[in-house]
């Protein structure tokens, strides 16, 4: 078996020779088959590609309980996921975690950067195996996910992206379309990376590129963590308010002391995951409501939220450029949204609160169902009194009656009289 996959790689080397205009797919090809050969357990193991999402409930059907949401109402259409490609920056105790999550939710394509390798101080966390020790991480992650779902195109990169070339072709990658030609671009990026100076070279590209992106992280004690949505010149990106420590003029790479790691708890990390996947599915297929910002306490089990606006005043050109843009281009976007709702409320006027009714219910006005439960006589078991009045029949309490009674023929005087002998009494 191994033989006729190294025979299967060396005719794609003779073939990128002959036609190296096919450069991208034939070396996706060849990563393919390396993967299967460094784990040929997951690789025999694996399932075959499914071509489409099936809500058909079964037990061979990987993307039944997806599908489900659709079914439910949650999600309009799920199976657009496959249309959407996401990067992930940083495949570390949050990233590889979120890479898996959305491997399995079915996502079209998933870009990986790393540029460290797998060690056995990172076997804490999730994800990543004792065997796949000495592997880049984006190899190893590339190594599970695609044994985990093969209908997912995977892109590893194994780069430095603070490096100048690294920041290169990092920016190229985003704007570069899948050799599968599924999609163009990105349509989200996740940062799961560790360091302030990361963070600020994925501000700067997706400020750039106008990108919408996800920024996470968990604190130094592993006992919390946040999420925050970025939109460029909607929101305040990460140069709009940096963290106390940068914005005192510390150098962080001065905060690191030899022989003295941080602290890192796989279950803060799933928890600061799930949220931030939860998240980036809700604004990819449009469903819920996307936190702007949202903390992780697990101490208190608290969760903080909270919306950070953009700093007109931002040390970032690239940001201030995208606010710019954003408030030239609100009153169309807000007339867009207006005749959208209005669209939306006349649809609802016209149609039925509920196209199928299997159980028959029907609407009946309150004062209609009131009066004709009043009008309707209750009849009693036979055998059985009412030992009280009803509400029709009954009119009040009785007036007291005088003991002298009162005749109807007499005249005003004697009535004057009665009246004034019960006064003197």
């Amino acid at each position: 078996m191994e033989m006729e996959q190294l025979c299967s790689l060396l005719r794609d080397l003779d073939a990128l020779k002959q036609h190296p205009d096919d450069l991208t797919s034939t070396i996706d090809r060849m990563r393919e088959r390396l993967v299967a050969m460094m784990n040929p357990a997951a690789g025999a193991a694996s399932r075959s590609k499914i071509k489409d999402m099936s809500a058909e409930v079964v037990d061979n059907n990987p993307y039944s309980r997806l599908m489900a949401l659709q079914r439910m109402g949650v999600v309009e259409n799920y199976e657009r996921i496959r249309d959407y490609s996401v990067a992930i920056v940083g495949i570390g105790g949050v990233g590889s975690v979120a890479a898996e999550m959305l491997t399995r939710c079915g996502i079209g394509r998933l870009l990986l950067y790393d540029y460290d390798t797998v060690e056995l101080a990172n076997m804490n966390r999730l994800f990543f195996r004792p065997e796949q020790v000495g592997m880049t991480k984006t190899d190893a992650a590339v190594q599970t996910l695609s044994g985990i779902n093969p209908d997912v195109v995977l892109e590893s990169y194994s780069l430095n992206i603070t490096t100048v070339k690294g920041f290169e072709t990092f920016l190229a990658s985003l704007k570069a379309q899948s050799s599968h030609e599924r999609s163009t671009g990105v349509n989200l990026v996740l940062s799961c990376v560790d360091n302030y100076e990361a963070r600020m070279v994925v501000n700067q590209a997706c400020n750039e590129l106008g990108q919408t992106w996800m920024e996470s992280g968990v604190s130094e004690d592993a006992v919390s963590g946040h999420i925050q949505l970025l939109v460029p010149g909607e929101t305040a990106c990460f140069a709009c308010a940096p963290p106390l420590v940068v914005a005192s003029g510390v150098d962080e790479r001065t905060l690191k002391r030899e022989g003295v790691c941080a602290a890192s708890l796989p279950t803060t990390m799933g928890v600061v995951a799930g949220l931030l996947v939860q998240n980036a599915l809700k604004y990819l297929l449009n469903f819920g409501q996307v936190s702007r910002y949202l903390g992780y306490n697990s101490l208190k089990d608290y969760f903080p939220a909270m919306e950070m606006r953009p700093n007109p005043q931002c040390s970032n050109p690239a940001c201030v450029l995208r606010q710019k843009e954003y408030m030239e281009s609100k009153p169309a976007r807000d007339a867009a949204a207006k005749t959208k709702m209005e669209a939306e409320a006349s649809t609802e006027n016209e149609c039925p609160v509920h196209l199928d009714n299997e159980w028959n219910i029907s609407v009946v006005d309150d004062e209609t169902e009131t009066s004709s439960i009043r009008n309707t006589p209750d009849i009693l078991p036979e055998g059985l009194v009412r030992e009280l009045p009803d509400a029709d029949s009954y009119a009040g309490p009785a007036a007291p009656v005088s003991s002298s009674a009162i005749d109807d023929d007499d005249d005003l005087e004697e009535l004057q009289r009665q009246l004034d002998a019960l006064n003197a009494s």
